[in-house]
């Protein structure tokens, strides 16, 4: 295995760690010493790239580079898998799975610009829709049918899923970064985006007042996150190794739209670009930047300061005005987040909610498995200690 390509998924389910290795799948059981040990592995035809497991009926759905999503089921005592059918689900390589046992649904999305859905009783393709740029992560709302896909370019589209059709809803518009990781809440209808940009959006679906708001708190791009609705908080794991947990249970401000001006809009001084008021008043141009708490364009000399704003999602300083510098008191600087070190180049993150336990996935093909209840306020864990 030391030869095989990065590990690219886990998910913790159980007692039980699902692991992709390089073309293998495989279960870690954990013994009566506490460790965990190996009970089963499949080898597979091409590496592996994506996985979704079912827990009521035990079904798993691998995809792969080379486009076929494969279906297996375990046993009860998980120490046994079989093999159900392959689809010819996408022409590049899988990038995400969901499974929808209601409709019988497998939906993916995949590096050939597409998202593809079919059925799991006929192991037919039902619709296939396709996108500009590669399809990166999904999201999937089983009781209305909408799927939620980020791409490459940065953009998020809501789509509308039927049986054999479908029609787009709207796209969201926010990142300056390709879409790493989506995750959908049902029960306040909030949707958080991870990007590239080292930045995590939230967009109000439920609202339908386009309210969004932005956390930075991250130095690298923003891998895996996971909302808890019953503490409302918001986990997000990046690159770097960093694990964030977001207090998102108090009155957070959306950051405002930079505003565009030919001139400062505090000192009236020209930018370079503005030649008419440069001739008029024999000045030189200046550079353009924007305040981070106002979004008024302003020169260098009227920004100078820099400030944490955290109640705008700002958890380190970012240029702000120097108005709004004097505007923002000493409490207002307090981190409405906690910081922690995962110690690996973090790849893939998954959660078990109900127990407060987070498994981390690192390049470095190392598996972490964290009781997170102290930092994420659920006390329903049963003992995990970190690994």
């Amino acid at each position: 295995d030391l030869n095989q390509p990065d590990i690219s998924i886990s998910y913790l389910l159980k007692l039980n760690v699902f692991r992709i290795q390089g073309w293998t799948i495989r279960v870690w059981l954990k013994r009566d010493s506490g460790q965990y040990w190996p009970s089963i592995y499949h080898t597979m035809s091409s590496p592996c790239s994506a996985m979704a497991y079912h827990h009521d009926s035990r079904r798993i759905f691998v995809g792969q580079d080379n486009g076929a999503v494969m279906e297996f089921h375990i046993s009860e005592d998980f120490n046994k898998m079989n093999f159900v059918k392959t689809y010819p689900a996408h022409q590049n390589r899988v990038s995400a799975i969901t499974f929808c046992l209601t409709s019988e649904w497998v939906i993916s999305t995949g590096h050939d610009k597409c998202i593809s859905w079919m059925c799991t009783r006929s192991g037919s393709m039902l619709g296939r829709h396709y996108f500009t740029s590669w399809a990166s992560c999904l999201q999937y709302d089983h009781e209305t049918r909408h799927a939620f896909v980020g791409d490459y370019s940065g953009q998020i589209t809501l789509l509308k899923l039927e049986q054999n059709t479908c029609s787009v809803i709207t796209t969201l518009k926010g990142h300056e970064g390709s879409i790493t990781s989506l995750w959908w809440d049902p029960v306040q209808r909030l949707l958080f985006s991870g990007a590239s940009d080292h930045s995590i959006i939230m967009w109000d679906i439920g609202g339908r007042k386009g309210r969004t708001l932005l956390l930075q708190g991250h130095h690298d791009k923003v891998q895996a996150i996971c909302y808890i609705q019953l503490t409302r908080q918001l986990v997000s794991c990046s690159a770097d190794g960093g694990i964030a947990v977001w207090n998102m249970d108090i009155s957070r401000e959306e950051a405002p739209q930079w505003l565009e001006s030919d001139s400062c809009q505090k000192c009236e001084q020209p930018f370079f670009w503005n030649i008419k008021q440069m001739w008029d008043t024999k000045t030189l141009g200046l550079r353009q930047h924007h305040c981070r708490k106002c979004g008024q364009a302003v020169c260098g000399k009227c920004s100078t300061k820099r400030s944490s704003y955290p109640i705008m999602g700002f958890e380190f300083q970012v240029r702000v005005c120097d108005s709004c510098f004097e505007s923002i008191k000493d409490e207002d600087r307090t981190s409405l987040a906690t910081f922690h070190e995962g110690k690996h180049n973090i790849s893939h993150m998954s959660m078990d909610i109900s127990r407060g336990l987070m498994v981390t996935c690192g390049s470095d093909r190392i598996v972490k498995i964290w009781d997170m209840t102290p930092v994420v306020g659920c006390s329903l864990a049963t003992g995990f200690s970190s690994r």
